[in-house]
């Protein structure tokens, strides 16, 4: 009996093998961890440059002013050039408001005694898919910036 518990003992104080049952906790939630911030800083930086891109068509807009669907098709293209994204997920229209209203008007002439202010409209919008959708962990998110520029 007493051997036995010696033994007992002995195998209590051995610490081998201690490091590697640590570092099979730890391992998975670093890796969980600098996987969540690669994709949040791939986020971002996405997000930034959809911003500039929607700067850029700001100064392009003011440099040269689009009156024709033609001209603000060539801003759209800019833009689809400059951020890598397809044509169809920007659009580049003209609004109008009138007075001092809060809201906006599509259509020219809509005011009627109040003043009309134009503006040319820039959205563009993205699609983001982290890694971890492909493990089922929630789903992609949509990006929208938009830009009100105005002309007149």
């Amino acid at each position: 009996m007493m051997r036995a518990l010696a033994r007992l003992a002995r195998i209590k104080r051995n610490e081998n093998g201690s490091m590697a049952i640590e570092t099979a906790f730890v391992a998975p939630i670093l890796l969980v961890l600098a996987l969540g911030g690669f994709e949040v800083s791939s986020m971002v930086a996405r997000q930034t440059e959809l911003q500039s891109a929607a700067a850029e068509a700001a100064a392009v807009v003011r440099a040269t002013i689009p009156e024709t669907a033609e001209q603000r098709a060539t801003v759209r293209d800019i833009l689809a050039t400059s951020t890598g994204i397809s044509s169809e997920k920007i659009t580049v229209n003209e609004i109008y408001r009138c007075g001092t209203a809060e809201n906006y008007a599509t259509e020219a002439d809509s005011c009627g005694s109040a003043t009309e202010y134009k503006f040319i409209k820039v959205d563009i919008s993205d699609t983001y898919t982290p890694v971890w959708t492909k493990f089922g962990v929630t789903s992609g998110f949509d990006f929208n910036v938009s830009r009100t520029i105005q002309i007149g």
